[in-house]
C-alpha cells in the first residue's frame, strides 16, 4: 500500500550558491576583530578633530562610523551564534540572529541619521566657523581605514550576504569621507560656511538610501517573507512539473538566516510510497536552481483531504 502521509526531509551541509548552510568562516572573526579597532580608532579621532575644527561634517561621519562599529560587532556576533549548535529547544539553532542585527543596524543607523540631520539644519541659521584644513586631513585618513576595512571582506562578499553587506557599507563610508574631503577643499579656497552643514545633509541622504534598503530587507525577513532572489511562482512550477506530482499545497518559503533559506511543501501523487532516492533529488534540485538547502516535502495520495491544503491556511 502506498503510504499516505510521509514526510522526507532533504537537508544539505555541503557548499551551496549563496542559500546553504554556510555562514561567515572562521578566519572572518579575525577580519571582524581587525575592522572593529581600525573604526573604534578612526572615531576618536575623528571626533576629537570634529569639535577642534568645528566641523559637524566631521562629527557627522565621526557618528556614523561609530554606528558602523556596533553594526560590525553586531553582525560579528550574530556570523559567531549561527555557527552554533541547534538545541533541544533552538531546534533551527541561531541563524536567525544574523537577521535580528541586520534589523538593529538599519534601526541604529535611522536614530544616527534623525540626530545628524537636525543638527545640519540647526547650523544653516548659525554658520560656524571651519579649519578645512583639518577636516580634508582627518577625512583623508578616513577613506584609507574605511577602503582597508572593506578590502578584509571583499573576498567573502560573494558567498555571504552579511559579509557582502559589510564590505559594501565599509565601501560607501569611503566614499562619503571623500565627499567631506572635497568639502573641506571649497571651505579652504571660499570660505562658504554653508557647505559644512550642506555635506553633512549629503551623508544623511547617502546613510538613508543604504539603510531603507538594509530595514526593508531585514523586515521582510524577520517576518518570513520569501527571501529576495527566490521566485516562488517558479519553485512551485518546478514542483509541479515533477513525474507524478499533480497537485501541490502548503507550500512555505522562508529564511533561517540571511545565507540559508528552507521550504516545506505537501506534494499529492497518485503512488506516494517512500522514496528517498526521489527526495534527495528534489532536494538537490531546489539547492542547485534555487539556492534552498533545506527542504521538507511531505507526499500525499489525496485519498484524504489535508487540513493545510487551502491556501488561507498556515
Amino acid at each position: 500500500m502506498p503510504d499516505h502521509d510521509h514526510s522526507s526531509h532533504g537537508h544539505d551541509h555541503g557548499q551551496g550558491a549563496g542559500h546553504g548552510h554556510t555562514h561567515a568562516p572562521a578566519n572572518f572573526d579575525r577580519a571582524f576583530a581587525i575592522g572593529v579597532a581600525l573604526n573604534l580608532g578612526f572615531v576618536a579621532v575623528e571626533a576629537a578633530y570634529g569639535v577642534i575644527a568645528n566641523s559637524l561634517a566631521l562629527l557627522a561621519d565621526a557618528g556614523h562610523n561609530l554606528s558602523d562599529v556596533a553594526g560590525l560587532l553586531l553582525a560579528w556576533g550574530a556570523a559567531w551564534l549561527s555557527r552554533r549548535a541547534p538545541t533541544a529547544t533552538r531546534t533551527y539553532g541561531y541563524g536567525r540572529t544574523s537577521i535580528l542585527a541586520a534589523l538593529a543596524n538599519a534601526v541604529l543607523l535611522l536614530v544616527a541619521i534623525g540626530a545628524i540631520g537636525w543638527e545640519a539644519v540647526r547650523r544653516f541659521a548659525s554658520p560656524q566657523p571651519v579649519e578645512g584644513g583639518t577636516v580634508m586631513a582627518v577625512a583623508a585618513i578616513g577613506i584609507a581605514v574605511n577602503t582597508a576595512t572593506a578590502l578584509l571582506f571583499m573576498r567573502g562578499r560573494k558567498g555571504d550576504i552579511n559579509i557582502r553587506g559589510a564590505f559594501l557599507h565599509m565601501a560607501a563610508d569611503a566614499g562619503v569621507s571623500a565627499g567631506v574631503v572635497l568639502a573641506g577643499l571649497a571651505i579652504v579656497y571660499t570660505e562658504w560656511l554653508w557647505l559644512d552643514p550642506v555635506v553633512s545633509l549629503a551623508i544623511v541622504v547617502v546613510i538613508a538610501i543604504g539603510t531603507w534598503g538594509l530595514l526593508k530587507d531585514s523586515v521582510a525577513m524577520a517576518i518570513d517573507s520569501v527571501p529576495a532572489g527566490i521566485d516562488r511562482d517558479a519553485v512551485e512550477a518546478h514542483l509541479q512539473a515533477l513525474p507524478g506530482v499533480q497537485q501541490l499545497h502548503d507550500l512555505h518559503i522562508w529564511p533561517l538566516s540571511t545565507t540559508s533559506t528552507a521550504l516545506t511543501v505537501h506534494l499529492v501523487c497518485a503512488d506516494a510510497r517512500i522514496d528517498d532516492a526521489l527526495t534527495a533529488k528534489i532536494a538537490a534540485d531546489l539547492k542547485k536552481r534555487f539556492g534552498i538547502a533545506h527542504a521538507t516535502i511531505q507526499f500525499e495520495t489525496g485519498e484524504e483531504s489535508c487540513h493545510l491544503e487551502p491556501d488561507h491556511v498556515v
